[in-house]
């Protein structure tokens, strides 16, 4: 069975919103790394029109830092399937589900292959709440933000999630990556 995983960066005070917190050299490392043992990622469409655009640019012109066109190389050539109910196609880009996130996550689980990354914040969140997420990855950034968005706020559990820390990088940015199984 594969595991699917979840990835993200948090400021100290919890927010995850992309847009207050800095990308660098380490932490495009850092994902860039996880990415090579994922063949399978899952997004929301707001997650999707507006990352891929910019990543798509930078993996066609190298145009980034090197762990940023290593990051924009893997995200370019890692399956995506888009979950959304507006999204009509996207011409030579991923497949669109429509139906049921959980069912078609336990669907792919069954499948061979690598990892499966879980992004955008509707989708983490019902992923999470289903009980499917294996590992997580959290970046931990040296910032307090104020308001935005936290993760887990919208998510409603039907029993605690036990985890056990698999890995601690320090970085020196000033990050810290967590790893995170689920026990």
């Amino acid at each position: 069975m594969r595991n699917v995983i979840c990835a993200m960066n948090f400021s100290i005070d919890g927010c995850y919103d992309h847009t207050k917190l800095n990308g660098n050299e380490e932490i495009h490392e850092y994902f860039a790394d996880l990415l090579k043992d994922v063949d399978l990622t899952i997004t929301g469409r707001k997650m999707y029109e507006i990352v891929n655009p910019y990543w798509m640019e930078v993996a066609k012109t190298m145009s980034g830092t090197e762990g940023g066109n290593k990051f924009a190389e893997r995200i370019q050539n890692t399956d995506t399937i888009v979950i959304s109910t507006t999204m009509q196609e996207v011409e030579g880009g991923p497949r669109i589900i429509r139906g049921n996130l959980e069912e078609e996550v336990r669907r792919l689980r069954e499948l061979p292959g690598k990892k499966i990354s879980i992004g955008g914040m509707s989708v983490r969140e019902q992923v999470i709440a289903a009980g499917l997420v294996d590992e997580f990855y959290m970046v931990i950034q040296p910032a307090i933000v104020g308001p935005g968005p936290r993760m887990f706020e919208q998510v409603t559990l039907p029993a605690t999630i036990n985890m056990q820390l698999a890995d601690v990088k320090v970085m020196q940015c000033g990050c810290v990556g967590l790893h995170y199984l689920k026990k």
